[in-house]
């Protein structure tokens, strides 16, 4: 064969190996099956660096977990004791309204993947109440029994560790 013939076979081939396995790692991550669906918080605590564990958003916290099959994720934290605006205007909201405001809550939404070998959750945040957090890619350590998934935030500056804790929603039992 010549020359030419043998580059463009070799071209072929090679562009049949390389192009298939590099469209393989340009998709979105898959969610497991087990961690898509809708989820609702059942709490939200800390663990203190002295080893005691509170509850971070109040005794009764409000919360939602989205994941989709394709690892996109929308999650929204409340603590049910936010107090409202006096005045009823967010715009003219007092310092401690508007502290409380942004304290009682914690909302991100992105991607978020299984990293099996390390037994990990890793977000991808792209928009988050706290915009320090926005373009981070955070990973935490999480557990999953039957429907109750629980998982470590990265430690404060404080050496505080938020722990979520949320339960699947039974789709069965909302139903309509």
């Amino acid at each position: 064969m010549k020359r030419s013939t043998w580059s463009m076979l070799l071209g072929t081939l090679l562009g049949n190996l390389i192009l298939p396995a590099s469209a393989a790692l340009a998709m979105p991550p898959v969610m497991p099956p087990t961690l898509a669906g809708t989820w609702t918080l059942a709490a939200a605590d800390v663990l203190h660096s002295d080893g005691s564990r509170t509850s971070d958003f109040g005794a009764t916290p409000k919360g939602l977990l989205l994941i989709d099959k394709q690892g996109h994720y929308s999650l929204q934290i409340f603590s049910a004791d936010r107090p409202r605006f006096s005045g009823g205007d967010k715009a003219k909201g007092s310092d401690a309204e508007y502290k409380a405001a942004v304290m009682g809550s914690s909302t991100h939404f992105g991607t978020v993947s299984v990293d099996s070998a390390r037994n990990e959750l890793v977000f991808r945040i792209e928009g988050a109440s706290f915009p320090n957090w926005e373009g981070q890619q955070q990973h935490r350590q999480y557990e999953l029994k039957g429907d109750v998934l629980s998982y470590r935030v990265p430690p404060r500056p404080n050496g505080d560790v938020p722990i979520s804790v949320w339960r699947r929603v039974d789709a069965a039992a909302n139903a309509h």
